[in-house]
């Protein structure tokens, strides 16, 4: 009778932490995905300003179409993109892109001054910064998740209900160094 008693007991402590061991990893995986949803956001709404901004500096700097054409072509890529690893690419080619377009501005007095442009520099800028703290946070929970599924006893779990670990979104090679840009 006591050695049954035992025997369910450990039956429900080991079914106890196989739940707990499972919800959390369950609670991580999400956390990953709104994580990556949040850059997802950030990332649209910076690509549906470039538009205006692209036509806003057209009128002041019609000649400079090269600049313009590959930020278009920069942002269509960064929409097209569906992994992390393809986004941090996309992200990095069309952050440059914006780059050498705000450089425009120092060539181009009156477009400095235009309000509608400094008001999409400023909202741009804003919106980059966003872009920074979510993919801090997705690499952070990333992070998190990744070491959970390779840790001991969640592993087991991990491996036996296809949990896989998740890319991080980082920068290439050349974002890391100093940006080139020509006129």
């Amino acid at each position: 009778m006591i050695v049954l008693i035992i025997l369910i007991v450990v039956v429900v402590v080991l079914a106890l932490v196989t739940m707990v061991l499972y919800n959390g990893l369950v609670g991580l995986r999400n956390k990953v995905e709104a994580a990556w949803a949040q850059i997802d956001v950030q990332l649209t709404r910076r690509s549906e300003l470039i538009p205006n901004l692209v036509e806003t500096v057209k009128g002041y700097a019609a000649h400079e179409k090269e600049t313009l054409d590959a930020v278009i072509r920069a942002r269509n890529a960064a929409q097209a993109a569906t992994t992390p690893g393809e986004a941090a690419a996309a992200d990095n080619v069309l952050t440059g892109a914006l780059k050498s377009v705000f450089a425009l501005s120092e060539a181009y007095p009156d477009l400095k001054a235009n309000t509608n442009f400094l008001s999409l520099q400023e909202t741009l800028t804003g919106t980059e910064d966003k872009i920074a703290y979510a993919r801090q946070f997705y690499n952070d929970t990333v992070n998190r998740y990744n070491t959970k599924i390779q840790s001991v006893p969640s592993s087991i779990l991990a491996g036996a209900f296809h949990f896989t670990e998740r890319e991080y979104f980082e920068a290439d090679g050349s974002a890391r160094g100093p940006v080139n840009v020509q006129f």
